[in-house]
């Protein structure tokens, strides 16, 4: 099985709105992203997002462009303060490729919490737009087998 998070790509301050929805280089940077996923022709089931408008945008833009199955849905459990437990218990009862789309500190906790069993340790150095794939191991290990920044692309 293998995970992709996504850290939701750059969104506009509170004030200038307040649902935080993206910018126009938050989608762009998403975008070729995207693009450079399906180059690298992922696969995933299904994408799921927190609900937030900036997560939703950025799902919504991948899954034009890598045509999940199973479509994009918002799931519980991927607020930026949840509990990484969550996803790991839902993870490990999966065998699908799956994309998680949400924020920071949850994502980098989820990340920790699966490949070092220690959701404090720092272990991914996410970045806005950027994608992570972790690959399930032997019983419960994981490992990243890379990720993709819109700096690296652009």
């Amino acid at each position: 099985m293998l995970l992709y998070l996504v850290q939701h790509a750059e969104a506009r301050n509170e004030s200038e709105d307040p649902r935080r929805d993206l910018t126009e280089k938050g989608r762009m940077d998403i975008e070729a992203v995207a693009h450079h996923l399906k180059r690298l022709k992922v696969e995933v089931r299904q994408i799921f997002h927190s609900g937030k408008a900036r997560a939703h945008t950025t799902a919504n833009i991948l899954a034009e462009h890598l045509q999940p199955p199973a479509g994009v849905s918002e799931a519980q459990g991927l607020a930026p303060m949840d509990d990484p437990g969550i996803w790991a218990e839902r993870v490990a009862k999966t065998d699908e490729n799956i994309m998680l789309v949400g924020h920071l500190p949850h994502l980098g906790r989820l990340a920790a919490l699966l490949m070092s069993g220690d959701k404090e340790r720092s272990v991914v150095n996410f970045q806005m737009g950027g994608a992570a794939r972790l690959q399930h191991m032997e019983g419960d290990q994981w490992a990243l087998d890379w990720m993709i920044v819109p700096n690296i692309i652009l």
